[in-house]
Parts: C-alpha cells; sequence; structure tokens
C-alpha cells in the first residue's frame, strides 16, 4: 500500500501542493536569479520551468527520483520551450562531475530527502568556485509554540507526503554545511496553517 502511494497518490499531493497561490509567489522572486548552467534538485513537476530568466540560464539540468514528477518535469520544459537535460536520482549521490554547475536550485526540496546534510554536501561538490546555491525551502519554525505542533504533526505528515518534514532548519543548515548565507526572507506563508507555513529563501555560496 505505501508503494502504491509513494508512486501515484504522493506525485500529485507534491505537484498540487507545491503549485499554489502564495508559493508560486515566492517562487518568481527566486528562480529567476539562477543563472549559467544550473541543476534544479528535486525538479519534479516542473513547477518552477516558467520562472527560469533564458537569456541568464546557459544550460538546464534537473534531478529527481520519482518517475511521475520526471514525466511532468520534461514536458513542462517541453512546453516553456526550455532544452532540458532531467534525470533520475537522488540528492545525496549526484550523478555529476565536480564543480560542473554555476547555480544549484533547490525549492521546497531540502524537507523530504533522505540525509539533508549528504545533500548539501554534494550541492557544495558539484558547485563551481564562485557558485551560488538557490533555496526557497519551508521547515523549523521559529515560534517555540508552533515548533511543538511541527513535532507532533510531523511522524504522520512524513507518511503520507512523501517524507516531508516540518522541523528540519533551513538556512542554519547551510551555514553547518559550509555555506555563507544571504537569507532575504522568513515568513509565516499567508493563508497557511503555520506549522506548515515557515519558509526561508535566500542564497548560499561556499564559505571561504
Amino acid at each position: 500500500m505505501a508503494n502504491w502511494w509513494d508512486r501515484h497518490i504522493v506525485p500529485r499531493l507534491i505537484k498540487g501542493a507545491c503549485s499554489q497561490g502564495q508559493i508560486m509567489k515566492a517562487r518568481s522572486k527566486v528562480v529567476p536569479h539562477a543563472t549559467g548552467e544550473v541543476l534544479e534538485l528535486g525538479c519534479g513537476g516542473g513547477i518552477n520551468m516558467e520562472f527560469y530568466d533564458r537569456s541568464r540560464v546557459t544550460g538546464f539540468t534537473g534531478l529527481d527520483p520519482s518517475p511521475e514528477l520526471l514525466a511532468m518535469s520534461r514536458a513542462a520544459a517541453q512546453a516553456h520551450g526550455i532544452e532540458a537535460r532531467i534525470e533520475g536520482g537522488v540528492g545525496e549521490a549526484m550523478p555529476f562531475d565536480d564543480a560542473c554547475f554555476d547555480t544549484v536550485v533547490t525549492t521546497f526540496t531540502l524537507c523530504s530527502v533522505a540525509d539533508q546534510a549528504a545533500v548539501l554536501a554534494e550541492i557544495r561538490r558539484v558547485l563551481r568556485p564562485g557558485g551560488t546555491a538557490i533555496f526557497l525551502e519551508h521547515g523549523r519554525a521559529p515560534d517555540p509554540g508552533v515548533a511543538r505542533w511541527q513535532r507532533r504533526i510531523e511522524p504522520l505528515w512524513k507518511r503520507i507526503g512523501g517524507n516531508c518534514h516540518l522541523t528540519r532548519p533551513i538556512a542554519d543548515a547551510y551555514a553547518k554545511a559550509g555555506f555563507a548565507v544571504d537569507r532575504q526572507g522568513a515568513h509565516y506563508m499567508p493563508k497557511t496553517p503555520r506549522p506548515f507555513g515557515w519558509v526561508e529563501y535566500g542564497t548560499a555560496r561556499v564559505a571561504g
């Protein structure tokens, strides 16, 4: 039952939940800053395709573990006229050479990976010197009361939401992984229950 749910229901839940109006507005502020050779980690669904500035992007690669979401992403790339290399795989072991991307984009992705620290280490590895990680993620709220509810809800939420965590740090996780972080925004999304609504966005570069 779990495999059927994860394969057939979760991709549609992700596509629907992650393309709500407030989320799309946030994406529109973040994604256009991608430049050069771009890797979008968790590209499934192709939700970001409409926001890339094609005059600034010289190449696009997408990575996602879900065959269903990859199919949606390929269709979105074609619909928006983006020549894309879209592959199946996980962020903990990316099938790419060292230092081959100028920008890595993650939007509502680090909440559901198996090992957040391993993914951030891989992002560092594939970024070129001077490259940028662009992030828009939801995660651990700063308010103790909200955080308590996140901890209560998370065990069930992970089971029905494709391993989506509510309590993971965002900008702090990048900093711990050795990035210099410019957190450009952090707030609760309007019209969203607070345990699900804390988002942070910005850029991160390898420190030093």
